[in-house]
């Protein structure tokens, strides 16, 4: 297997290295660009019938030919990080460039082909096997957040299972991820002759969303992005995979490394300004070390406000509710943005490096019950760990998305994982550590929190086949 892969490996770079030389990968061939421009397409039915053509033709190529594909996604993402992030952050203007490239060097982590497997029974009746089968043509919608990296993620697992998928991007994000597409494909028929394993909407709206969630063509959806359109993914007649919200809390008590608890609250909170839905949101820490623990987030790269700055950023950052009852209302304009630039805002000046701006709160904060995405955590003092993870569970929402513990007590941390029943759980270090990211276990940027199946990989997008040979084939 090792030969095998450093062999597509070596033809991957063959064809990358080939690309570049005619000039990238803005050059076309009527071969492999007959309906679209490699794989961006302006209507639905268009984008369908080229996805529903290209995985026909991935089922009756290699399973190398396959290989190859999945290992020319994750090449290009690797060596063409930096290119990539930067025209990400250019059409977005949220989060921070270093962390985009990041994201698409983790790529190279995402599970492929090697999740396949087959099971086998035998017996006195013969032998039964169960394979995993494509479901054919899966319709996906990515978020402005990652835009690129879930695409990207979604490819590898769902090629890597014989599927194809036709994107729905989200509209602030569609550029970078329609040139993702095309780097993709041309690379990709360059080196197999396959073609359309991901097709796009280069103008998406609501409208080709609902198209794509009602079409025929589209037995499966996957969805990662925002409760709106999680809720019309939900309400779709067909099954969906949903990455749904969530608002991530962290429990700080009186046993944890308070240094170590800091610095993962840095790591975890400021990582693309806060843009992860599994990122730390708000901290509830026991009022025997909260002092300690506020100042040691200062050492590791934040910036504590006063509670005079907190309530100059909270009005910033939230209006008032527009029916009694209702949720505050998030000022849009500043998802993403550098801390120093909120800092900047309520007229504070922060050190070069700040990381992230962090103060004390209560529970009516809407900064505490509310999934902002921006560099702030708000920090609330609780009497011990049982009131920290009761407080835990009621602003999680109940979403069971992500929670963190720091603690060294394992009673402390049995009783939050119990409680809070979260798809991550995470003790003692950063979120990112559940995805593999300074933790054990592979990457995802699509987490299924409302419909069970978690952290996705290639078996997710996969039906169980079973066949069933009769008095033979039993050979032991």
């Amino acid at each position: 297997m090792q030969a095998t892969e450093e062999a597509i490996r070596s033809v991957v770079q063959e064809v990358l290295s080939q690309l570049k030389q005619r000039g990238g990968y803005g050059s076309t061939s009527p071969a492999a660009n007959q309906d679209g421009d490699w794989g961006v397409f302006s209507c639905v039915d268009q984008a369908v019938a080229a996805a529903t053509e290209g995985q026909n033709r991935l089922l009756n190529a290699s399973m190398e030919d396959r290989a190859k594909a999945v290992e020319i996604v994750r090449q290009i993402c690797a060596t063409q990080a930096d290119e990539l992030g930067r025209l990400e952050l250019e059409e977005t203007n949220i989060g921070r460039l270093d962390h985009k490239i990041e994201k698409l060097h983790l790529i190279k982590n995402i599970p492929g082909m090697e999740f396949l497997k087959t099971d086998a029974v035998s017996g006195d009746y013969g032998v039964s096997l169960t394979e995993y089968a494509p479901f054919g043509v899966i319709g996906a919608i990515t978020p402005v957040t990652h835009s690129l990296p879930t695409l990207a993620c979604n490819f590898v697992n769902m090629v890597s299972s014989g599927n194809t998928l036709v994107v729905n991007p989200h509209p602030g994000g569609a550029k970078i991820a329609c040139e993702g597409v095309r780097r993709f494909n041309q690379a990709i028929y360059q080196a197999t002759g396959l073609q359309n394993l991901v097709t796009i909407l280069g103008t998406p709206t609501l409208e080709t969303a609902d198209e794509i969630f009602n079409h025929r063509g589209i037995p499966l959806l996957c969805v990662t992005g925002g409760p709106g359109v999680a809720r019309a993914a939900l309400a779709a007649k067909k099954r969906a995979i949903v990455a749904g919200p969530g608002n991530p809390p962290v429990v700080v008590d009186e046993t944890a490394d308070i240094d170590n608890a800091a610095k993962s609250i840095i790591i975890g909170g400021a990582y693309d300004n806060n843009l992860l839905c599994i990122g730390e949101k708000e901290v509830f820490a026991v009022e025997s070390i909260f002092n300690e623990l506020m100042s040691a987030m200062g050492r590791h790269g934040g910036y504590q406000l006063n509670s005079q700055q907190i309530a100059q950023l909270t009005a910033l950052a939230f209006s008032a509710p527009t029916e009694p009852g209702g949720h505050a209302v998030l000022n849009r304009d500043l998802i993403g943005k550098d801390a120093d630039v909120l800092a900047g805002m309520i007229g504070v000046s922060v050190p070069p490096g700040t990381q992230l701006l962090y103060g004390e709160t209560d529970t009516n904060n809407p900064f505490v019950p509310e999934e902002q995405m921006m560099p702030f955590v708000p920090f609330i003092r609780c009497r011990n760990a049982d009131h920290g993870i009761e407080l835990a569970k009621e602003f999680e929402h109940g979403f069971r998305h992500t929670s963190m513990i720091h603690s060294r007590n394992i009673e402390a941390i049995t009783k939050m994982g119990r409680i809070m029943d979260t798809t991550l759980f995470v003790q003692n270090g950063p979120c990112g550590a559940a995805l593999g990211n300074g933790g054990e276990g592979y990457a995802s940027f699509s987490i299924a929190t409302p419909t069970g199946e978690g952290v996705t990989n290639p078996l997710t997008f996969t039906r169980f086949r079973r066949s069933t040979t009769v008095g033979h084939l039993r050979v032991i």
